[in-house]
């Protein structure tokens, strides 16, 4: 079994609601280090096997891995098949932040979006561009229907219903 498989058996486990609050509890407060960590240091790139990153994060390999599903669609170097990684498959963190803010957002996630580390690696003015920019996408806008007495968008000139709405 793939390590990316492993982190998805451990992580639908049933498991009674008490033990279900615990596990995924314990693995957001080692989530929340690791972006404490990455946001901190966002000027590197985390290189390495994924047990050493693993290792380096506080993480088993299979629960790093775990993480890397969170983190992958914000990585500016595109995603990386997870499915394929073991335990010394080569992986570079190279964070794109604009994105992973938003996907934060996305994620409902305020404790992440919400850490002051943050502040070193884009202004506040920034990141409620970022908010605004996610928040914008998320609008549904329908487009305008033509009514029955509305002049043809065809360009007829005649009435709607008596050109194309026939």
């Amino acid at each position: 079994m793939s390590l990316y498989g492993e982190w998805q058996s451990v992580a639908q486990q049933q498991r009674t609601q008490e033990e279900y609050s615990q596990y995924w509890k314990t693995y957001f407060a080692a989530e929340t280090e690791n972006y404490r960590k990455i946001l901190a240091n966002h000027d590197k790139v985390y290189t390495g096997t994924v047990a050493e990153l693993a290792e380096e994060f506080g993480m088993e390999p299979y629960v790093f891995v775990g993480f890397l599903d969170g983190i992958n669609d914000s990585l500016a170097d595109g995603e990386l098949d997870l499915d394929a990684l073991d335990e010394n498959s080569t992986v570079a963190l190279k964070v794109d932040f604009d994105l992973l803010y938003q996907h934060m957002h996305r994620a409902k996630a305020d404790w992440l979006y919400n850490l002051p580390e943050w502040n070193g690696v884009r202004t506040e003015e920034q990141r409620k561009a970022l908010a605004k920019e996610y928040r914008k996408s998320q609008i549904f806008v329908a487009a305008p229907t033509v009514g029955r007495n509305d002049p043809c968008p065809c360009g007829s000139g005649k009435k709607y219903k008596k050109c194309c709405g026939r």
